[in-house]
């Protein structure tokens, strides 16, 4: 689902919101988001999981098209940890499938 899938859910969700409103609180969301991960902060979502900044080391990479060797500094990279909860839903949902085939 893209950004304007989900806001577009929920105008259908919620008809009374206007949708500008909605696209104003779907943005604001993802972008405290994105600070509070800058800041090096974990978010957690209760039943939907948590994102966290982790720490890659430097190493040596390749570039993919001269196969020259380069060095890649240490760097932040976002992960999302799943709740247990949305885990729970998905292995459902595929449990469910699984037995249908």
């Amino acid at each position: 689902m893209t950004r304007s899938e989900l806001i577009a859910e929920l105008a259908a969700a919620y008809p009374h919101l206007l949708t500008r409103d909605i696209e104003r609180i779907v943005h604001a969301v993802f972008d405290e988001i994105g600070a509070a991960l800058s800041r090096g902060d974990r978010v957690e979502l209760r039943g939907f999981g948590a994102f966290l900044p982790r720490e890659r080391a430097a190493r040596t990479g390749r570039n993919p098209r001269t196969g020259d060797v380069v060095p890649v500094e240490e760097k932040s990279v976002p992960f999302f940890k799943v709740g247990k909860e949305l885990r729970e839903r998905v292995n459902q949902r595929l449990s469910l499938q699984k037995t249908d085939d």
